[in-house]
């Protein structure tokens, strides 16, 4: 059994233990349903846009520990003020150390720039409690849904005014995504069923995405000449985590990374 399938067994048991205790009802009143999202479309390929995505990550199943000190209040300040393209958080709570808190109190903070709920989305419920939480985005993760899935998840999000970063790993992930065009999609350099991290990956998977949609790189990158690279292959963001969150001071190591990029 590898990592992913652990986690995705145990989010499975987890979202129908919250879905007998929270009616969708509930999250459909809460005050962030009535929110208009921010385009994460729109910042990655504004004018002058960083195209950092930077992540709030306190651990990782591979990593351990990364960052247990700082808030999340005073990370997310700090990215506003290095003028990231958008943020992610990670919700998950047993095996990153996130929670749904994390992302409602950067929402109070953040009302500028678009939020992806960094979780693995297993149900069409979570993609209702994202929007109730206060996102913009959700991600999709090829490697734990079927074809069907990822298309009906995709247009729930849709319908709810959501956005979605459809992430895909290798050749039998993309195969999945029916149509590929006016897309978001993340390429993760990190393979989740062993963690190995190979950039190469991101510049294989480009040539077979439409230039309708929009490229991420995720995973890896911690040197802003890979950045530079990238852009060559036509990426537009690049979702970086653990580089900034294993400094001391998250949101200063994200503008002196941003200020070598621009």
């Amino acid at each position: 059994m590898t990592i992913l399938d652990k986690i995705i067994a145990f989010k499975k048991q987890e979202i129908a233990k919250i879905k007998a205790e929270v009616p969708v009802k509930k999250l459909v009143e809460s005050p962030n349903f009535k929110r208009t999202p921010i385009s994460l479309k729109a910042s990655l390929t504004e004018k002058f846009s960083t195209g950092i995505i930077a992540e709030f990550k306190r651990q990782s199943p591979s990593k351990g520990i990364i960052n247990d000190k700082v808030s999340v209040t005073e990370v997310t300040h700090g990215y506003l003020d290095a003028d990231v393209a958008a943020q992610s958080i990670l919700t998950d709570t047993s095996f990153f150390g996130g929670t749904m808190a994390d992302l409602m109190e950067a929402r109070t903070i953040n009302t500028t720039k678009p939020i992806l709920r960094k979780d693995f989305v297993v149900d069409a419920f979570q993609i209702v409690e994202a929007k109730a939480i206060g996102a913009d985005v959700v991600l999709l993760i090829a490697a734990c849904l079927t074809g069907e899935q990822l298309k009906n998840y995709g247009q729930l999000a849709t319908d709810l005014g959501l956005e979605v970063l459809y992430e895909v790993h290798n050749q039998e992930d993309l195969d999945k995504l029916s149509d590929l065009d006016n897309k978001i999609i993340g390429i993760n350099n990190r393979d989740l069923k062993t963690f190995k991290v190979d950039l190469e990956n991101s510049i294989e998977l480009a040539s077979q995405i439409p230039s309708s949609s929009i490229k991420v790189s995720e995973s890896g990158i911690s040197d802003p000449r890979i950045v530079s690279g990238l852009k060559e292959y036509d990426f537009k963001g690049f979702l970086i985590g653990e580089n900034f969150m294993k400094a001391e001071d998250p949101g200063l190591a994200c503008q002196e990374f941003i200020n070598q990029i621009r």
